[in-house]
Order: C-alpha cells, then sequence, then structure tokens
C-alpha cells in the first residue's frame, strides 16, 4: 500500500468524520453507539482542525484514515503538560486496517512532536483498543497507569508517553 501522510483538506473533513465515528462504533468503542454524543464529537473534524493539526493518509485521492495532533497549549489535549504534546482519535478505514496507516499516522505525529522541541508526546486510549496499543508499544511509547484518567465514569482510560 502506497499512501501519503499529509494535513487533511477541508474537502476531507466529512470523509475522515466518517471514519473516526465508524471506528469507533464498529469497534464497540461507544457505550450508547449512535447516541452517544461523543460520536458528534469524533465526526467533527473541522472543530479539530480549529484547535489542533488534523492529519490524513492518503491513497490516491482516497482517506484511509487520521489522527488529531494537539501541540502544547491546545485546547485538545487531555493528559499533556506544558512540555508535552498529545494526540487523538487515531482511527483507521477496516480496508486500510493492517497495513501501516496507524503506525504511519503515529509515526507522524511523533516527529511534528520532535520537530516543536517539545519533551514528550503522550495518549490516552480505551483498554479494548488492543492493536492501536500494540502500534504504541512498537513505537517506543510507555504506559503511565499514574495518569490513567475517566473522562466519564463508566470509561477508565489509559495513558502513554513517548520521551522524545
Amino acid at each position: 500500500m502506497d499512501f501519503e501522510i499529509r494535513t487533511a483538506t477541508e474537502d476531507e473533513y466529512g470523509r475522515l468524520g466518517e471514519i473516526t465515528g465508524a471506528a469507533y462504533s464498529g469497534d464497540g468503542l461507544l457505550d450508547l453507539n449512535e447516541d452517544d454524543t461523543y460520536l458528534n464529537v469524533l465526526r467533527d473534524v473541522a472543530g479539530r482542525a480549529g484547535d489542533g493539526e488534523v492529519l490524513v493518509a492518503v491513497e490516491d485521492g482516497r482517506v484511509l484514515g487520521g489522527v488529531t495532533f494537539a501541540a502544547p497549549g491546545s485546547r485538545l489535549a487531555d493528559v499533556a503538560g506544558p512540555e508535552e504534546a498529545e494526540f487523538r482519535m487515531l482511527a483507521v478505514a477496516p480496508e486500510a486496517r493492517g497495513k501501516g496507516v496507524g503506525e504511519a499516522l503515529v509515526r507522524a505525529c511523533t516527529e511534528r512532536a520532535r520537530a516543536l522541541g517539545v519533551q514528550a508526546l503522550v495518549l490516552s486510549t480505551q483498554p479494548a483498543m488492543l492493536g492501536a496499543q500494540r502500534i504504541y508499544a512498537r513505537l517506543g511509547f510507555v504506559r503511565t497507569p499514574e495518569l490513567d484518567w475517566s473522562p466519564i465514569p463508566a470509561l477508565k482510560l489509559l495513558t502513554y508517553r513517548l520521551e522524545l
């Protein structure tokens, strides 16, 4: 698979929102599926693009997946400290999974964090996101259980950190 990673364009926001929402609901990661309020957040790529950098993986004009990169100080950051960047909402279309798209998106976030000169890149993930966690471990991210948190009582998020 030959794809490119770059900043998303406005005309790609809708497709990436669909991919992200479908990835979370299709993988059973939303408690209420189509009625889950977080689904609207996942689909709102334009909203994220205003406060972070939305990256996409594209092959022949087709969006395969994306991720949101939050530089230090971004309101999108949930667990990042002042000298840390964070990424969120990593999602890959079902037909592109297992082909290195997710890992390439994470690597792109790592490159952006290094270019900013921050100390670390951090993230939160759900316990069920085992495929993503394998990527994080392979790329050198370390679990930081002391930073695990719950955005809502029924959901505990695991955190990871990559020292840069």
